[in-house]
């Protein structure tokens, strides 16, 4: 039996493992790290320790197994981030320098926390909320997403949030369909802005 629930203080560690697990474009990454925390880093703990009533877990027989990360506001986010997030771990991590193309996931990952890019306002402005989602692959294909999805959304409508965005991995096919299928739509951003390895969706609320 599946429980779904807000998130809690001593879930961060299984954060971290789940967002490692499965980022590889929804693959398992531990194998490109030496760091295995990087990744939660960016994409997942930062939501649970600033704005743990907009992240939701799914929790199974063995622990939590998945969850749905998010914020209201992307803009106030980002900005919170910038004063109270990124820097200790800027401080732990050097900035990469030489060439970028010999750099490895850890060089890769330490550069985006050094240098977050913003979401621009041309996604922010319609959506200003965004998510984060996912799950060990013991519980995909069972509905757990969608169900995560539903109650984080039904959050956001209940706040009075407009819309919500979120950008998958080129390479991560079934997400892509996955988002398709629930009521979000590609959006195309202007050829200054579009990144060759993310593919952006909204839904508005």
């Amino acid at each position: 039996m599946i429980n779904l629930r807000p998130v809690q203080s001593d879930d961060i560690d299984q954060l971290y493992v789940i967002s490692l697990v499965t980022g590889d474009a929804g693959r398992d990454a531990t194998g490109l790290h030496r760091d295995g925390r990087m990744i939660g880093h960016i994409y997942s703990v930062p939501y649970a320790v600033f704005s743990p009533e907009t992240v939701f877990v799914a929790e199974d027989g063995e622990g939590v197994c998945g969850y749905i990360a998010g914020v209201f506001d992307t803009v106030a986010f980002e900005e919170k981030l910038e004063r109270e997030w990124w820097p200790e771990l800027r401080s732990r991590y050097p900035e990469p320098s030489g060439d970028t193309s010999t750099w490895n996931a850890d060089q890769q990952r330490s550069f985006a926390i050094h240098y977050p890019k913003r979401v621009p306002a041309v996604l922010t402005d319609p959506f200003p909320a965004h998510v984060h989602m996912n799950l060990l692959p013991r519980t995909q294909g069972l509905g757990i997403g969608s169900a995560l999805l539903d109650k984080w959304l039904s959050n956001a409508r209940d706040k009075g949030v407009k819309g919500v965005h979120l950008g998958a991995s080129m390479g991560n096919h079934s997400g892509i369909r996955f988002w398709a299928s629930r009521g979000f739509t590609q959006l195309e951003l202007p050829p200054e802005l579009a990144s060759p390895s993310t593919v952006w969706f909204g839904q508005y609320l």
